[in-house]
């Protein structure tokens, strides 16, 4: 099944959810825990999504490389900045799906669009 879900004016967790719910299928009567549903999601105007002034200074983001000294932390707004919208949206919706074998696979059915 294919969704389109507009962006705009939606703050960024509710939308997260609303996505991630919709890649594991828990919306469907046939879901089951342990299968990939299937379900293609595209995510259009993530450049008009609602987020506060103050949590693109707050909001941190941060990779650590494995190595002593090898964290870095860079704000939101510096990573939209770099990167865009697209990283940003689809950090949030990684983070609300299960940390198992499956997340590769429903992040294979995401598209984000500016």
């Amino acid at each position: 099944m294919n969704y389109t879900i507009d962006a705009t004016n939606k703050t960024l967790g509710r939308l997260a959810t609303e996505v991630a719910t919709l890649l594991m299928g828990k919306n469907d009567t046939s879901f089951v825990r342990n299968k990939v549903s299937g379900n293609m999601v595209t995510v259009t105007n993530a450049a008009k999504l609602k987020i506060d002034p103050r949590k693109l200074e707050q909001k941190t983001y941060s990779r650590y490389s494995g190595y002593p000294g090898g964290l870095t932390v860079s704000k939101m707004a510096h990573v939209i900045s770099k990167k865009g919208y697209r990283e940003v949206v689809t950090t949030a919706i990684k983070g609300m799906l299960p940390d198992n074998k499956l997340k590769k696979e429903f992040l294979k059915h995401l598209t984000v669009t500016e």
